[in-house]
């Protein structure tokens, strides 16, 4: 069969979300400080990110990592253009991130039947009930704290198995009926690939349209950068990442953790997709978190390699005034 030109048309600009605050600490029984959580905010958003989730509503007997979250809010949505986010795992935690006005509440709905009742202790369309409890809580107070489903075990479980595309874009359809801003598709456990990205994305975007516009990927298996690419191709442009990779799911031993954000940062700039990431500003702190983290599985390469010589690298202040 003879060669073809690829005819992918890249975007301008992605979003990288850091979800290391929520994601990445809440896999490590070290607690953190609040103010070096505070400090990982501050210097995150020096380094261009202009999108983070800083924590959960969740009990913290359960969570005690993420106890601080409030204050987190409190001193995040200080930042001027910074976009706040929380997960929130019932109407309880979605009135305190009302309270708190954070800018988005995320809502895990499990795809995989055994995840959500082993996760949430509820099946899944109790999760989607819940989800229009909480869309209209906001309503009645009009907050303006939008609604985003991040849909976990799409590509699959390690306690279920195969997950049927059929049933993510009923739930998917469901959660838009039920009046949510936005939905995102989580690779949780590490069981996507580029084709199964590809299709999935392709199933679920004649449905959700625009307001499909988040993948969340884990780099269980290696293949994080390579489903992030593969999402791109279909006109995905926002995706979370953790910086250093920490994170992952208790129910998938062995994982790896998330994508990596600086990995992730890099790989799009080469290709000349802005997201408005101040390199050196971004390595300094993953050095940072990781002497913070001493002891922790910490993953990612641009660490250790640098950036080429060849990397044109946008002035760090100029990329910082315009994210």
């Amino acid at each position: 069969m003879p060669a073809t030109l690829s005819t992918t048309a890249w975007p301008r600009a992605a979003i990288i979300r850091e979800v290391g605050l929520r994601d990445g600490l809440q896999s490590i029984a070290r607690v953190l400080p609040t103010a070096q959580k505070i400090e990982w905010i501050r210097d995150a958003y020096a380094a261009g990110q202009r999108e983070m989730e800083v924590g959960s509503f969740v009990p913290a007997r359960l969570l005690p990592q993420l106890a601080d979250t409030a204050a987190l809010v409190a001193f995040a949505k200080t930042l001027p253009g910074l976009k706040v986010s929380v997960l929130v795992p019932n109407l309880k935690g979605a009135e305190r991130a009302m309270e708190c006005q954070a800018d988005a509440m995320l809502v895990p709905l499990s795809a995989s039947h055994a995840h959500s009742l082993a996760n949430m202790r509820r099946t899944p369309d109790e999760v989607v009930a819940d989800i229009g409890r909480i869309r209209d809580a906001r309503d009645a107070a009009g907050s303006a704290t939008r609604i985003e489903v991040g849909l976990s075990t799409a590509f699959g479980c390690t306690l279920q198995g195969r997950v049927e595309p059929a049933q993510v874009l009923r739930l998917v359809q469901a959660v838009l009926d039920a009046g949510v801003d936005c939905v995102g598709l989580a690779d949780t456990v590490g069981y996507a690939d580029p084709r199964a990205v590809r299709e999935l994305f392709d199933l679920i975007l004649p449905v959700a349209g625009d307001r499909l516009n988040c993948g969340h990927f884990h780099d269980t298996r290696g293949l994080g950068l390579a489903n992030v690419l593969a999402a791109l191709e279909v006109g995905v442009t926002r995706f979370d990442a953790c910086l250093a990779g920490i994170g992952g799911c208790p129910h998938a031993p062995g994982a790896s953790g998330n994508v990596t954000t600086e990995d992730l940062a890099y790989m799009l700039a080469s290709m000349g997709i802005e997201t408005g990431q101040d390199f050196p500003r971004l390595l300094a702190l993953r050095a940072k978190v990781a002497q913070w983290l001493e002891g922790e599985p910490l993953h990612g390469v641009l660490w250790r390699a640098g950036l080429p010589k060849t990397m044109q690298v946008p002035d760090a202040t100029a990329a910082t005034a315009t994210a």
